[in-house]
């Protein structure tokens, strides 16, 4: 994973009045929602005894740990050891490790780093998706290393094989270009321009040229991905690193074509299970691929059609050194 970056790592939903442990990122956290509501992260372990935070409650602004009932506030600075008696200070060291949050069109970041720069600024979602946009949703987990996953979905070379009976129809084999245009130095386009075999040679990037049709795949790093369909239709996917050999896949279709209350919900919640069924398709052949996370210079041989899958590498890889070492902390194991 590619430290000081902001990731998708849940959807709103999942934290609501009770503190949520999952594992994300390699790490065991904890997640829980403030008085005022608002989404608070810390590494689920108590700086007393390494108990997980998150089989204990939330008391106010904290909170506290189920063991001994100490009680940590949303920095994870140690607010109260019962044990010390009430009003006794609390040493700098009882302290446990906090991740920057940020919550909105339904999903939870989290900055994933050590030190968050004091100009850390929010991350960005897809600004041609407006409050006008409605969407089904589905959770799908896959073994596999979340880059694999990001990488299938930039992949126009599989269409006609791994979905021949769904949106690879059409035996379009043939791949010309792709085309990937950059928007900015962590997000980028990729248009598809794949085509019946009928013995022509396919065409390089550079032959194809603008305009370009609407749709298109658009990725933005470190883990975003959306399926441009139409100006009323899109395809959404945030791949969340679980740890090195697991992903969770949060897929959703956004619409705007029907807006009715109730038949709005009703045709958002009837398109996901195609959706999840052409994921599968992909899932299938994605959690067999070695080695399991995905490198710059991995030893695989490429052609003229992973375009978009070397851009994604090459840019992964400029993150990863411009990142440096790992944080300490971030190499923890899950025990601490």
């Amino acid at each position: 994973m590619i430290p000081h970056q902001w990731y998708v790592v849940m959807d709103s939903a999942q934290v609501k009045d009770k503190p949520v442990g999952v594992t994300r990122l390699g790490e065991k956290l904890v997640f829980w929602r403030d008085s005022s509501g608002k989404v608070s992260c810390l590494r689920d372990l108590c700086a007393h005894r390494g108990v997980e935070l998150s089989k204990g409650q939330v008391l106010g602004d904290c909170i506290q740990c189920p063991f001994h009932g100490f009680e940590y506030d949303v920095s994870g600075a140690g607010r109260r050891i019962p044990a010390n008696g009430q009003g006794a200070p609390v040493p700098a060291n009882f302290r446990v490790h906090s991740y920057p949050t940020y919550e909105a069109h339904g999903l939870i970041w989290i900055w994933w780093g050590e030190t968050p720069p004091a100009d850390l600024q929010p991350p960005r979602f897809f600004e041609d998706i407006t409050p006008d946009f409605s969407y089904g949703s589905a959770h799908d987990p896959w073994d596999a290393h979340y880059s694999r996953v990001i990488e299938n979905q930039l992949d126009v070379v599989h269409l006609p094989f791994v979905h021949h009976n769904t949106i690879g129809r059409g035996n379009r084999t043939l791949v010309n270009g792709p085309v990937v245009q950059w928007q900015d130095e962590n997000s980028f386009f990729v248009y598809v321009f794949n085509a019946l075999d009928t013995g022509q040679k396919p065409r390089k990037p550079e032959e194809l040229q603008p305009p370009y049709p609407r749709f298109h795949l658009e990725f933005r790093f470190p883990n975003l991905w959306q399926n441009y369909i139409s100006d009323d239709v899109r395809v959404v996917a945030a791949f969340v690193p679980v740890d090195d050999a697991h992903t969770l896949l949060y897929l959703r279709f956004y619409q705007r074509f029907l807006r009715v209350p109730l038949l709005r919900e009703f045709v958002n919640a009837v398109a996901m299970p195609f959706n999840v069924f052409v994921a599968h398709q992909d899932r299938r052949v994605v959690v067999t691929q070695r080695p399991k996370p995905s490198a710059l210079r991995s030893g695989e041989n490429l052609v003229q059609g992973d375009r978009p899958i070397v851009e994604y590498r090459r840019r992964r890889q400029q993150l990863m050194e411009a990142a440096g070492p790992r944080p300490r902390e971030l190499q923890l194991d899950k025990n601490g």
